[in-house]
């Protein structure tokens, strides 16, 4: 099998990753990648909003199957276009991934097929805001309505931030605050079949103790000892299945992977938001557990062929994953120093870094390009040994003016 990977972060470095491990992949392409997907997968420039330009590029390759990484181009239609060209696609049409691209829209699927998430209003108005906010009281939450690359969402007790974020929106959903902690949970779907992967939980605050602004996420770990076992299987059975089925009720089903983001509260589980890709950096560590080969379960997703897909195969392992930002992230990050020590890293026994925001200079070095800049990863017996494997080859990294969280996984590899 042929498989073009569209993207250029961690998590395309994480699914490159896996697939360039599958004996069943005999070639494997990027576009347009980044300095550490180079060493997998062959790379090649283009633009990944242009479905025409993939398409193009997919049939030079004659890539036999798709996987679209980013959001972005699930939005702009990416996924259409190489399906109406007969390209098998890992990755939801326009009208499905606005699951992800309207807040708005996800909350009127989830009222139409009874998923349980938080009470909101969407609101267009200062007035309508304002209303909102003075319902549910502190703490705000507020988010656009439309994509913001993991940084659209405002949590405060401030009345005047709250109020300020929601004004500099076109189209914002003000909703009741969540309590408890979060989990991610996967879900491969061909629209009608779907297949959960293993739960993870990420930290969005920049730093340590949950401190400081919202970011795309800092790290992430699986699996989490302090969740119900039976969680996967409710969620499957409130969330994922019945939005799957709305939507191909609706005439738009979802074919790709559909991500919920779940607050475990003191009144049950509860929707906080829905993805329509892999999310970034929950990825690096669900993958690093994936011991079923990764290809074809991916295009039988694309194909519509889940069914016959036998149950996957995981790790017993745990695995942490801990990003390392740029200077000044997740402001205007500085972008063009020079990472050091990636060979170093790597030779912490089973830790690897996976490259983000990446790129190679005129004399080949790997420097910064982006805010989220590596995605260190490692396995190990349980969450504290890959937790020492992980900041063991973080400590080998050395680039100028970078910061990472100290505290991924501390608090769930004490009590495991």
């Amino acid at each position: 099998m042929k498989v073009l990977v569209i993207g250029g972060g961690a998590r395309e470095h994480a699914l490159c990753r896996s697939l360039s491990l599958d004996p069943d992949v005999t070639a494997l392409h990027c576009a347009p990648g980044n300095a550490g997907i180079a060493e997998v997968a062959e790379v090649h420039p283009v633009d990944a909003l242009d479905g025409v330009a993939v398409a193009e590029l997919a049939a030079s390759l004659r890539a036999d199957l798709v996987v679209v990484g980013p959001e972005a181009p699930l939005v702009a239609g990416v996924a259409d276009v190489l399906r109406e060209r007969g390209v098998p696609v890992f990755g939801p049409s326009a009208e499905a991934a606005l699951l992800e691209g309207s807040k708005a829209f996800a909350k009127d699927v989830m009222a139409s097929a009874n998923v349980p998430t938080a009470r909101s209003y969407v609101c267009t108005t200062a007035e309508e805001i304002d209303a909102a906010l003075d319902a549910f009281g502190a703490p705000y939450v507020v988010k656009d309505d439309g994509l913001a690359a993991g940084k659209g969402v405002v949590v405060t007790s401030d009345v005047a931030a709250a109020r300020e974020h929601a004004l500099a929106c076109e189209r914002v959903v003000i909703e009741e605050f969540l309590d408890g902690p979060e989990v991610s949970l996967f879900a491969i779907t061909d629209g009608e079949t779907v297949l959960p992967l293993q739960p993870a939980q990420d930290f969005k605050r920049a730093l340590d103790a949950d401190e400081g602004p919202n970011t795309g996420g800092m790290g992430a770990y699986s699996p989490l000892p302090w969740a119900d076992p039976k969680l996967v299987d409710e969620v499957l059975r409130t969330v994922l299945q019945p939005t799957v089925d709305e939507l191909r009720r609706r005439g738009t089903p979802f074919s790709g992977l559909l991500y919920a983001g779940l607050a475990i509260t003191s009144r049950g589980m509860r929707v906080i938001e829905f993805n329509a890709r892999f999310g970034d950096p929950e990825t690096q560590v669900v993958l690093a557990r994936l011991r079923t080969p990764l290809a074809s379960v991916l295009f039988n997703a694309a194909t519509g062929n889940l069914a016959a897909e036998p149950p996957l195969r995981w790790s017993d392992d745990a695995a942490v994953t801990v990003v390392i930002a740029s200077h000044n992230y997740p402001g205007t990050p500085r972008t063009g120093d020079v990472i050091e020590g990636l060979d170093e890293a790597a030779e912490v026994e089973q830790a690897y870094v996976l490259h983000a925001g990446t790129a190679h200079d005129a004399e080949g070095r790997v420097v910064s390009a982006g805010g989220r800049v590596l995605s260190v990863t490692a396995t190990g017996a349980g969450l504290e040994q890959a937790r020492t494997r992980a900041y063991e080859a973080v400590s080998r990294v050395r680039l100028d003016g970078s910061h990472h969280r100290t505290d991924i996984a501390a608090k769930a590899a004490a009590s495991a």
